[in-house]
């Protein structure tokens, strides 16, 4: 559906393949095959599998096969498409089956393709859902949007329905999609559809660990009745050579290595996010006036579409090449090797939209993270990180339309700084990389919690097959 789905899956299968028992195949359509297939290993044994998909009987352009720069009526549009793949993946498994003389042992799936859930149970296959996102921010994610009568949005803050052991929401938290749906929208109804499908698999899967996130993994226990629910995150970034077509790596290296340990604020929202053209003039300006280095990659606003080119004008007079000349400011304007610049050493802090992918890759890195949360699960991502005391958010939620400079510059110091709050956020983040490290560390008679959280979802499927033979 995303790219920033894909990616979590890939690395799920390798985990798979690793333990030698299942041969893993990934079903998607042709354009996100072709995306997937420069980060395979030359070594592995992971097929990629293509199924027909043609955008334009949908209204929708030429090529669109997942949401990344897609308009918001276009991500409607796509999501209704996407059911419509029941039949030909249903024909699809039906072929696997006939070919390899058994069918597959098992169907793991988006959570936003939950009608596999139907498929599987057609063909008596196991199946299990792929939680990419956070099990905190899904939980309220689900609960919300299948209890929506439960609360009122006019409340400053909501008890989430269905699950007491959040803490509350604040109403400005709540993503528009959830708080002014429509109960008659198709969204709010596709919604409520798959993750209906999603509770009533064999078992959920959660790009998380046990250690970070026992909340949000215990509503999905709860909910399911029993059934298994793994923590087998972080999906490792390591085993997956970063798509870096356009990046020259060294460039970025040679820049960095200009600059101390801890000392470069690196700035992303994502591949589909973007802030207004009068917040990326004010954006810069808080850059400029925090006195810290930078590295922005710098989307076009809001008002323009995400695939056109970089536009000076939306920036101050000046401000590129002054920060050009200092060696203080790089900005790029295309598709940046973000696990490689996060993992050199100069890098201090990471000012993110919060998407969860973006978050454990800076978790891993003990990088502290300044939250700038925009649409979805980002705010409750952002709101989890913050009562942990290892984020600080710019914004209050939907609130904060606008954010000044001085704003920014200021918690920038802050997190980036020697006083007590940034010290604290850096001492809290390197105790949190210890405990994702330790998760899937496996070796010296050791093995981490999420490590054993696919032996377990492995053990699942093995006893599943079992009965049915």
């Amino acid at each position: 559906m995303a790219q920033g789905h894909l990616t979590p899956f890939l690395a799920l299968a390798r985990q798979i393949e690793q333990r030698k028992i299942y041969r893993v195949d990934i079903v998607s359509t042709p354009l996100n095959i072709r995306n997937l297939r420069p980060l395979l290993s030359l070594n592995t044994a992971i097929r990629l599998v293509e199924i027909p998909f043609c955008a334009t009987d949908y209204g929708l352009p030429p090529g669109s096969e997942n949401t990344d720069s897609m308009s918001y009526i276009h991500v409607l549009r796509f999501m209704e498409a996407s059911e419509s793949l029941q039949s030909p993946f249903k024909k699809l498994l039906e072929e696997m089956t006939e070919n390899d003389g058994s069918p597959p042992v098992c169907i793991i799936s988006d959570m936003f393709l939950g009608w596999t859930v139907k498929v599987a149970k057609e063909l008596g296959i196991f199946h299990s859902v792929f939680i990419a996102g956070a099990a905190y921010s899904m939980a309220v994610y689900f609960s919300i949007s299948l209890n929506a009568s439960l609360w009122r949005i006019d409340d400053y803050e909501i008890s989430i329905p269905d699950f007491p052991e959040a803490s509350r929401i604040r109403q400005s938290q709540i993503p528009m999609d959830l708080k002014y749906v429509e109960a008659a929208s198709f969204w709010f109804f596709f919604r409520q559809r798959q993750f209906s499908h999603c509770l009533s698999s064999d078992a959920i899967l959660l790009n998380t660990i046990q250690e970070l996130e026992d909340i949000g993994l215990e509503y999905f226990r709860r909910k399911t009745g029993g059934k298994p629910v793994c923590s087998v995150g972080p999906a490792s970034f390591a085993v997956i050579k970063e798509r870096t077509p356009t990046c020259n790596a060294d460039y970025y290296t040679e820049w960095l290595n200009l600059h101390p340990p801890a000392s470069v604020l690196y700035v992303c929202f994502g591949s589909m996010c973007s802030i207004s053209a009068s917040q990326t003039k004010e954006l810069a300006l808080g850059l400029e006036t925090s006195g810290k280095a930078f590295i922005w990659v710098a989307r076009p606003p809001t008002e323009f579409s995400l695939t056109e080119e970089f536009r000076t004008e939306w920036l101050p007079d000046g401000f590129e090449e002054r920060m050009k000349k200092q060696k203080r400011g790089l900005l790029i304007h295309k598709l940046a090797p973000q696990n490689h610049i996060l993992s050199h050493e100069s890098i201090g802090a990471f000012l993110s939209h919060c998407g969860w992918n973006s978050i454990l890759e800076s978790l891993c890195r003990g990088i502290p993270i300044i939250g700038w949360p925009m649409s979805g699960e980002q705010f409750f991502n952002s709101h989890m990180l913050e009562k942990k005391g290892v984020c600080l958010e710019l914004r209050d939620g939907n609130n904060a339309e606008f954010i000044g400079h001085e704003r920014i510059s200021e918690v920038i110091r802050t997190v980036m700084g020697t006083n007590e709050k940034g010290v604290g956020i850096r001492r809290e983040y390197q105790i949190l990389k210890a405990k994702l490290e330790n998760a899937i560390y496996e070796g010296k008679g050791f093995e981490g919690s999420s490590a054993k959280a696919v032996d377990e979802f492995l053990g699942a499927i093995e006893t599943a097959n079992s009965f049915q033979c």
